[in-house]
């Protein structure tokens, strides 16, 4: 038999590493995923094995470090989930005047070119200073001041050809172009 082939004998190691990650999860069925995703993540990082290193500490060190994020990223998640649950608590249903509004200013921000529509998305919406909203789309800070520029007096114009009973658009990031 090759003998690299027996140095990197991952089945041998199988009932092993199975029972480790039972160890850390108390379940068979997440410690069946956590050895598949430790197996995979073993698999990708092959290139960080030396040949002369002991696979069995190589393999539980992959199996201890995949569990270990694993449980960072549920209680990453479940933070997210408790954080997005406390701002539903709070909010309110809008107003059917709400709605409405809110189908306007979308109509109007789809009309715009993707240049515009894209600068205004990054800076207003996501809240982008100038230069990461530059970078983001590849163009200078000058460019991206143009487009914006463009694209509020545009959304001003269509304001403008609103009825009358319609409120005006808010400040849409940036600077308050409209006093």
């Amino acid at each position: 038999m090759d003998r690299s082939r027996t140095q990197f004998d991952i089945l041998g190691h199988l009932p092993a590493l199975q029972r480790y990650a039972w160890t850390l999860t108390r379940d068979w069925v997440e410690a069946e995923d956590l050895v598949h995703d430790a197996l995979v993540q073993a698999y990708e990082g092959l290139g960080t094995f030396r040949e002369d290193g002991d696979l069995r500490r190589w393999l539980f060190s992959v199996l201890h470090n995949t569990f270990i994020n694993k449980k960072r990223s549920l209680k990453a998640h479940a933070a997210r989930v408790e954080r997005a649950a406390e701002l539903a608590d709070t909010s309110a249903q809008a107003s059917q005047e709400s709605h409405l509004r809110l189908a306007q200013v979308r109509a109007a921000l789809l009309s715009l070119p993707e240049e515009q529509r894209s600068a205004l998305h990054l800076v207003a919406i996501e809240g982008m200073p100038y230069q990461e909203a530059a970078s983001t789309l590849g163009i200078p800070v000058g460019t991206l001041m143009s487009r914006l520029g463009r694209a509020r007096a545009a959304l001003r114009a269509l304001e403008g050809e609103a009825p009358s009973n319609v409120v005006p658009f808010r400040r849409l990031g940036g600077i308050d172009d409209a006093g």
